[in-house]
Parts: C-alpha cells; sequence; structure tokens
C-alpha cells in the first residue's frame, strides 16, 4: 500500500486498510482497491453534506482527509441505496462496479462494527449487492490455444513461450505467474508452487509441456548474473512486471490472429480450466484447488461452459432449422 494513499486517508480508514492488509493479508492491489472505493463514498458524503463546493473543485480532486467520523457513523440503510443511486445516476457506474463498491463498503462497516467497535450497530447488514448478469467467461479454443503458442515470436522466445505455456496448462493468476520464483518447482515431484490471493499457498502439478518449456527456459535464466530470486525476468533482469507479461501475451494473440477476441491473460487462466474440464473430464473439486477457489460456486462457471457448448452443438446440427411439412399430413377417413 503506497504512503500517499494514507496520507489523504483520515484515520479511520487508514485504519481499516491496514487491518485488510496485515490482519486479513489481503494484497496491495486489493487493499488499493478497498482505497479506491471508500474513497468514492467518503466524497458522496462531502457531497451530501454540502461542507465543499462542487462548483469549483471537480470530484477527482476532492480530498477525504477532514471527512468527520460523524458523517460515516450516522449513515442508515437508506443513505447507502442512494449512494448506490448517485454511483448509477451521477457517476454512471456499471452494475459490476456498483456490486464492487458495496461490497467494500459492506466489509468496512462490518470492521467499523465488529473489530473496531466505534459504531453501536451495522447499518448494513441487511445491504443488498447490485445483481450481476450471469455471462460466460471468454476463452481459447484448444486449437486457438494450439495456434497462440505456435505462433509466439519473440526476442525472449524461451521465456514467453513458458509464460504462456504455464498460463494455458495451469490456469495460474497473473500475479501468481510473476511471482514466482526459481526455487519454486521441482522437476523430481514435477510440481510447482504458487501463492494465490492473500498469499494463500498451494502446490500444483505440472504436465510435460511445462516441464519442456521449464527446460528450455531455465538455462537461460541461470545464465544471468543477478541475485534476483524471480524466475521470469525483465530486459533489466529484474522481476518481470505484471503489466510486461500482460503485453507480451497481447503481442502474443495478435501474432497468431487473435487479438480481436478480448483475449487477456485472466482469459488464459478461464481457457486452462475449460480445457482441463471439457478434455480432461476433471472434477470441479479438482479443479477448484487447482485454480485456488475460495467457493466451489466460483468453479462452477466451467460447468455452464460445458453446457453452453452443449446447447450451441445441438443448434449447430444441420437438421436444426427443419419443419414439419404440414401439407404431408393425412387426411381422416373415419377408419
Amino acid at each position: 500500500m503506497k504512503k500517499e494513499y494514507y496520507d489523504d486517508c483520515p484515520e479511520y480508514l487508514a485504519d481499516f486498510l491496514t487491518y485488510m492488509q496485515l490482519v486479513k493479508a489481503r494484497g496491495d492491489r486489493t487493499v488499493e482497491a478497498y482505497y479506491i472505493d471508500l474513497r468514492s463514498f467518503l466524497r458522496y458524503l462531502r457531497i451530501k453534506h454540502k461542507d465543499i463546493d462542487t462548483n469549483n473543485v471537480p470530484f477527482e480532486e476532492m480530498t477525504i482527509s477532514e471527512v468527520p467520523f460523524e458523517y460515516v457513523s450516522k449513515l442508515r440503510l437508506i443513505d447507502a441505496y442512494d449512494y448506490l443511486k448517485w454511483l448509477a445516476d451521477e457517476r454512471s457506474n456499471s452494475v459490476k462496479t456498483r456490486a464492487r463498491k458495496t461490497s467494500a463498503l459492506k466489509q468496512f462497516y462490518s470492521y467499523l462494527y465488529l473489530k473496531k467497535n466505534s459504531i453501536p450497530s451495522d447499518p448494513l447488514t441487511q445491504l443488498e449487492l447490485p445483481k450481476l448478469p450471469k455471462t460466460l467467461p471468454k476463452y481459447l479454443s484448444l486449437e486457438d490455444a494450439q495456434r497462440l503458442l505456435s505462433s509466439i515470436e519473440s526476442d525472449h522466445f524461451e521465456r514467453d513461450y513458458c509464460m504462456i505455456t504455464l498460463f494455458l496448462n495451469c490456469g495460474m493468476r497473473l500475479s501468481e505467474l510473476c511471482g514466482l520464483d526459481i526455487g519454486d518447482f521441482s522437476f523430481e515431484s514435477g510440481t510447482i508452487r504458487l501463492f494465490g490471493k492473500g498469499q494463500k499457498e498451494r502446490v500444483v502439478y505440472i504436465n510435460q509441456a511445462c516441464i519442456a518449456a521449464l527446460k528450455a527456459y531455465l538455462p537461460i535464466r541461470l545464465s544471468v548474473q543477478t541475485q534476483e530470486k524471480a524466475l521470469f525476468l525483465s530486459n533489466r533482469n529484474t522481476r518481470i512486471s505484471r503489466r510486461r507479461t500482460q503485453e507480451i501475451v497481447e503481442e502474443s494473440l495478435k501474432k497468431a490472429g487473435l487479438g480481436n477476441l478480448g483475449i487477456t491473460t485472466h482469459k488464459l487462466r478461464h481457457t486452462a480450466a475449460t480445457l482441463m474440464y471439457q478434455y480432461g473430464n476433471v472434477d470441479t473439486l479438482v479443479l477448484k484447488d487447482i485454480l485456488g477457489h475460495e467457493s466451489l460456486a466460483t468453479t462452477e462457471i466451467y460447468t455452464h461452459l460445458s453446457n453452453e457448448n452443449l446447447k450451441q452443438a445441438a443448434e449447430a446440427n444441420p437438421l436444426s432449422g427443419q419443419k414439419a411439412n404440414k401439407s404431408n399430413k393425412k387426411k381422416d377417413r373415419g377408419d
């Protein structure tokens, strides 16, 4: 969590962010997201209480350090729904964005009541999250995934091929791949150690494609004279950044003619999970552990993907549009 964020926070918000980071073990990016979402809420409170001239101070420039705790402690459930309506009407926030900000707000008030004991009750226990539309995640087909791997061209071919191979075969998150150290995998046991959300550790098995890609890349990596422990290095011989990894994937997708599909590093994770479920007959409980999901409900989206494919296959049958010719119906002869 960057220091400048805390500089703009009132003490009660800084305490919450510290709690989420140190006690709940949330990652830096997650804590930053909490800060951004709750900053919007505190700015809204300033507007609601008319303690700032909105004609002269743009919303994005409003400071929050001076928002009194009284504004927060007097919030009622109806006020929270007013806030959500304001997000939709005045800020044009999508349903997904409003749902995320609602979740942050609920966790903040739960902390104030249960952990901080600074409010007599939690007014948001009955606050419902905006209902998200059900959408199936994007992913590459088996043929497109193979096409991507065969189209990689790079001055760092072994590194880039290895990274994309791990994405497509292990279903790891972007942060997990960039966080890999040299000592996190073992050829002997055929496993790799990952640190997921909240630094939760899990071990997954790697297949022959991953082992071959790692063996091709490792001599190149070990030839670099550096104290850096990271498995994947940038051109400056430092741990490769998430953004650079995203760029490598984007460039590779374009070279494969797949750049217009909206595929990201996270969609490669969806691809891995989908291919394991569809072609490997992997049980959802096993898939849950591989992906590091906390809830089975998150993993079950891939069963819906399979059902959708079955539906599409049925509709693709050339006879699907065939209709009965009623003129061929025999007349009733009274037999």
